[in-house]
């Protein structure tokens, strides 16, 4: 049987353990009988459109390479957020897809990403099988935002719930340094799932009572009753933190931090500076004198600290990325690669393959069981969920005092066959 070519892409939002999937990707692609060149598609969809592909087997050298792609964040690979369009124009859309495909000699396309991510899969395996092409396409599940369909957590949040955790609790020391009421109010990252926010618990088991209130998307805020609460506790406790999802709404659905901003190409609005809002009103409402208030977003940073990855996390991206490939080798097209939790301690799972079907436009968010106190902290089944997500140090190479990253050189694209 002939080889055939695999290319691997990568978008929408990057995180700290993505690249580690596709070295598991690339190391099982480069050993594999079955395959012969490893081909990269450079910022995504986007980029395998304009034909913006790159050898990946000539530029990874060495097992050191892999390791050091493991532990670099971001997507070497770039991202992008296109959307393919509906109707006739996606058909010339997919039929330029097949076409290039062929041209590279191309039997396996996976695709690392979130959830509009595998709505791109999705789509793209359903039309190879509806044209009746012979061409694989499996996708490896990342998202920090934890919220894909028919997996138990998806690949980069536990680190970025490590870094969140790990944060709010040295916030918390710094916060209560000075004699004086003080708020600090952290933003994290979540649109409409809550699960990176509900990981600042975990800060509590580093020894310190914070975070004092948490807020998750999934229950309606009320700005009085969040003034009240937070009020009383600086009162009684004179130092507090909150920790708020980017994504919070009022009970009429409106989102506190909608910038106003154009939607992107999948219909998501642009957030940014809830705590802000909330730091302010604090400031206003609560009528505490000399009150010391102060607003963090951990932004980009919780999803590209790569010094605090956990080691479950890059071991488990690395996986998910190896076993995309064994699925494709087999022609299971059209799935995801899953984790499925057996025990929480001892910490086991399992891998298994979910229908893209059934994946696609589907959103995890926390279950509303799991959320207490009003809707201001989470309860324990969370914190026993999250617990073996986070541990494990990772090893990353050091030179000079700081980490040493891999960058593939995105300006060697290669023609058909090269």
């Amino acid at each position: 049987m002939p080889k055939k070519n695999v290319v691997i892409a990568q978008s929408g939002g990057p995180s700290s353990a993505i690249n580690a999937s596709i070295a598991g990707a690339i190391s099982r692609a480069m050993a594999a009988k079955e395959i012969g060149k490893v081909y990269g598609a450079v910022n995504g969809m986007q980029g395998f459109l304009d034909r913006k592909i790159i050898n990946i087997s000539d530029q990874i050298k060495s097992s050191d390479d892999l390791d050091t792609l493991i532990h670099t964040p971001a997507h070497a690979l770039g991202s992008s957020r296109y959307k393919i369009p509906k109707g006739e124009e996606g058909d010339a859309v997919f039929e330029r897809i097949a076409t290039i495909l062929k041209e590279y000699d191309i039997g396996y396309f996976l695709y690392n990403g979130g959830n509009d991510s595998m709505d791109t899969v999705c789509r793209v395996a359903n039309y190879f099988k509806k044209h009746g092409e012979d061409i694989v396409a499996v996708g490896i599940p990342k998202t920090i935002d934890n919220d894909l369909a028919e997996t138990d957590h998806t690949p980069g949040f536990g680190s970025a719930a490590r870094y969140v955790a790990a944060s709010i609790a040295e916030v918390y020391l710094d916060t209560i340094v000075y004699p004086l009421p003080a708020v600090t109010v952290t933003e994290v990252m979540g649109r409409n799932a809550g699960w990176l926010t509900a990981a600042s618990v975990l800060a509590r088991d580093t020894g310190v009572p914070a975070p004092h209130l948490i807020y998750l998307p999934e229950l309606p805020f009320d700005p009085d009753d969040f003034v009240a609460r937070a009020s009383a506790l600086i009162k009684k406790e004179g130092q507090i933190v909150v920790a708020v999802s980017e994504g919070i709404k009022y009970a009429d659905g409106s989102y506190l931090a909608d910038t106003g901003a154009a939607e992107d190409m999948f219909g998501h609005k642009t957030l940014g500076g809830v705590a802000t809002i909330l730091e302010a009103l604090l400031k206003e409402k609560s009528g505490i004198p000399n009150l010391k208030s102060r607003a963090i977003m951990f932004s980009t940073l919780q999803r590209a600290a790569a010094h605090y990855a956990s080691e479950t996390d890059l071991k488990e991206s690395f996986e998910c990325g190896w076993r995309a490939v064994e699925a494709a080798i087999k022609g299971q097209s059209g799935i995801m690669i899953t984790i499925q939790r057996e025990s929480n301690e001892p910490y086991l799972i399992r891998y298994a393959e979910g229908a893209l079907d059934h994946i696609a436009n589907a959103e995890r968010t926390v279950p509303l069981e799991w959320i207490s106190d009003g809707g201001t902290n989470v309860s324990q089944e969370m914190v026993d969920y999250l617990r073996p997500l986070v541990r494990g140090e990772s090893s990353e190479t050091i030179v000079g005092g700081l980490p040493r990253f891999f960058r593939f050189d995105w300006t060697k694209l290669v023609k058909p066959g090269e």
